[in-house]
């Protein structure tokens, strides 16, 4: 039950309901996820709100609406960056849940999104963002991984291959079998990392695989619209 609750945070989609309202999906500081109707027109994504929150259900009511700094631009693949990060919340966020470590590195993330276009190794910057992004996304739900030991709870050994399994964690295999295989030195290049700190370029490799194959699974058989567009254009 929200009684004009005060919430603060970004909208991340929204759509047509009735003649003037919108059904809207808001990511909050206080709340996590929040679902609401909102009879205005909706604010720009990727820029600050306040507003209220009133009503039970998991529809709530929102009115007040203050839209708090200048409009937010994306371009090219900042843009598809900006919808995949709209996209997994909506879709991995469970409802009314606060995630504070979560909505701390999206608001991170969408300040380094915007220095993209003029960094200098842009393509390195942008794995690095969004591969920390997830990496925060994923342990704040609960799917943290331990990259010391296998499935068997055996430690990591440099020479085996692995395959990565949700629910079991690294299952170790004979012999690199095919592309998804891992191999035991990848893996270990994970143990020495300390959150908040870039990616060596042998970890992004591995959390390039292994992140994609953990929010695949999750999402189930629905794939993600970002990623769709994102290779259609740079096929275009």
């Amino acid at each position: 039950m929200m009684r004009n609750e005060v919430l603060h945070g970004y909208l991340i989609h929204h759509r047509k309901y009735r003649e003037k309202s919108h059904i809207v999906h808001l990511f909050t500081q206080e709340y996590g996820r929040v679902d609401g109707i909102l009879r205005q027109i909706p604010p720009p994504q990727y820029q600050p709100v306040c507003l209220q929150a009133t009503g039970k259900s998991e529809l709530k009511n929102f009115t007040k609406l203050e839209i708090l700094n200048q409009p937010v631009f994306f371009h090219g693949d900042a843009f598809f960056a900006g919808f995949y990060l709209n996209e997994i919340v909506l879709r991995l966020c469970p409802l009314e849940e606060a995630m504070p470590q979560t909505f701390q590195q999206y608001q991170l993330t969408l300040l380094q999104l915007q220095q993209l276009a003029s960094h200098e190794q842009a393509a390195l910057f942008l794995r690095q963002i969004l591969r920390q992004f997830e990496h925060v996304l994923l342990q704040e739900l609960g799917y943290a991984i331990d990259f010391s030991v296998d499935a068997n709870q055996q430690e990591i050994l440099p020479v085996r291959h692995y395959l990565f399994q949700l629910n079991d964690g690294f299952l170790p295999v004979a012999q690199a079998a095919s592309r998804s295989t891992l191999s035991g030195s990848l893996i270990a290049a994970m143990q020495n990392y300390e959150d908040g700190r870039d990616f060596s370029h042998e970890q992004l490799q591995l959390l390039g695989k292994l992140y994609r194959q953990m929010i695949s699974s999750l999402l189930g058989d629905r794939p993600l619209k970002s990623r769709q567009l994102w290779i259609q254009s740079t096929q275009t």
